[in-house]
């Protein structure tokens, strides 16, 4: 039997809750961000304080998202090892502040989420499938820690 897939990417689409882009503030060391873009875009430059605020302060998750893949400052150098975790610190940061997103994210059974962009073959499946879809991968880890969570209950 084929799994369920769910495919997300625009935030105006179906569960276009779990895009990084969707608005649903939360709070995370000791800060309020707007969206999971701005946590992760900000953890880019963690010696340079400024920069992150203005990251952090942006009203746009796209104007954030440029600034943290801008390189006129300095990335900070453990970045590839560090990214996957800091992201999912994010996600299931805003899935456990927002009770309605939680609810959305365990509707989902044990289907696949998979960001389905071309535009990303890191975080999203590549538009092909060849992509890694780590965004899905993280979504689903955190599915799973909240369905792990209500069993013992």
């Amino acid at each position: 039997m084929n799994k369920e897939v769910i495919n997300f990417y625009s935030t105006k689409d179906a569960y276009g809750c779990f895009s990084n882009f969707a608005r649903y503030p939360f709070e995370l060391d000791g800060k309020k961000w707007l969206t999971t873009e701005h946590y992760f875009q900000a953890q880019k430059f963690p010696d340079n304080r400024d920069y992150q605020e203005r990251i952090r302060s942006e009203k746009s998750p796209m104007v954030a998202a440029r600034m943290g893949r801008s390189r006129l400052h300095v990335l900070r150098r453990d970045w590839e090892e560090v990214k996957d975790e800091l992201m999912k610190k994010a996600v299931l940061a805003k899935f456990s502040q927002h009770d309605e997103l939680r609810k959305i994210l365990l509707s989902t059974g044990d289907a696949l989420l998979v960001e389905h962009t071309s535009k990303d073959s890191y975080w999203g499946d590549g538009g092909d499938g060849s992509g890694k879809n780590k965004l899905g991968q993280i979504l689903m880890e955190v599915r799973e820690i909240f369905a792990k969570q209500l069993s013992e209950v």
